[in-house]
């Protein structure tokens, strides 16, 4: 299995696009990301070529909402959601929480699957502390989903995880599959054939989850290792996004789009757009193969264009 080694990462953030004054709050948030690996063959050291990961981001409070409860991190190799769940202000605390246990991984290229474990474990801790220390916060949660990449079975995978029913997708070869496994009561009715993909949607129990972040005892991740595979499209989100959205149309909007970041915003403007009952948060994270070699040497002219592109995404994040 080829490891991946981090060659170059750019970041680039222009600022959330926010609605006339008396317009209902709109906060897009607009991150745009690229990241250079060396595919590296495992038995000799030697680089064979390149792989690019592109990602970009998107997160709105929805139609109905005035906090935005849904908390995330996209920098490489995290990209996590988290939505909270207590009312008020304490979604948005046990969310951010949880997202904090991440931050530290952001540029390191060597985590396992024991290291995301454990700042999950972390994050649990720290909300049920939190929790316990003021009145306004007891029973405060969040659900947890994620694409991490680690080091397992002698080379780079992705680690795909989740708690509650934020979920992970991925988009390949025009297929759009659901890696993660809700942990709610209405997935449960599914599972056992009580009730249809189509009435989970609409189900009066839909957002009752069986597993988040803020329990005693701590709750278990379920998780997958996948390998990274050039062409494939990950789609990371908070529950608002299926609710409001099918998946035919959600694999039409991951495979209508080339570029990242503008199929992350789409997918959150359409969710408002119907019904936005939720928050909505949508990661969109991309492998791509860009045809060169470990050793061209077109960093700087890429760099450029890169950084041209998220110029674009500036200015119509501003209008």
């Amino acid at each position: 299995m080829p490891a991946l080694q981090c060659a170059r990462k750019d970041l680039f953030r222009p600022r959330p696009r926010v609605g006339l004054p008396g317009s209902r709050r709109f906060s897009t948030a607009v991150i745009v990301g690229a990241v250079d690996f060396a595919v590296v063959d495992e038995d000799t050291g030697t680089a064979k070529r390149m792989i690019t990961v592109l990602w970009g981001a998107a997160t709105d409070p929805g139609q109905v909402r005035t906090l935005n409860e849904d908390s995330f991190l996209a920098q490489l190799p995290v990209f996590v959601v988290a939505d909270g769940m207590g009312g008020h202000a304490a979604g948005e605390v046990a969310s951010g929480l949880a997202i904090d246990e991440f931050r530290q991984f952001v540029g390191a290229d060597d985590l396992t699957v024991d290291d995301v474990a454990a700042a999950l474990g972390r994050a649990n801790a720290a909300i049920v502390s939190g929790a316990s220390d003021a009145d306004d916060k007891l029973g405060m949660g969040t659900t947890a989903a994620g694409l991490v990449m680690v080091h397992a079975a002698g080379g780079q995978h992705w680690m795909v995880f989740n708690i509650g029913d934020s979920r992970v997708y991925r988009f390949a070869e025009g297929q759009l599959d659901q890696v993660s496994i809700d942990h709610s009561e209405v997935e449960e009715l599914v599972a056992a054939g009580q009730i249809s993909r189509t009435q989970a949607r609409r189900h009066q129990r839909r957002n009752i989850v069986t597993r988040s972040l803020g329990t005693q005892p701590a709750p278990v991740a379920d998780s997958w290792l996948l390998p990274p595979v050039a062409g494939e499209r990950y789609l990371v989100c908070s529950d608002g996004l299926p609710t409001e959205l099918d998946d035919p149309e959600i694999a039409a909007y991951l495979g209508g789009e080339w570029d990242a970041q503008t199929a992350a915003r789409r997918l959150v403007e359409r969710a408002v757009a119907v019904g936005g009952r939720d928050n909505i948060t949508v990661l969109v994270v991309d492998v791509v193969d860009d045809d060169r070699t470990a050793v061209d040497e077109d960093t700087i002219p890429r760099a450029q264009a890169i950084a041209a592109a998220a110029d674009g995404l500036r200015e119509s994040a501003d209008e």
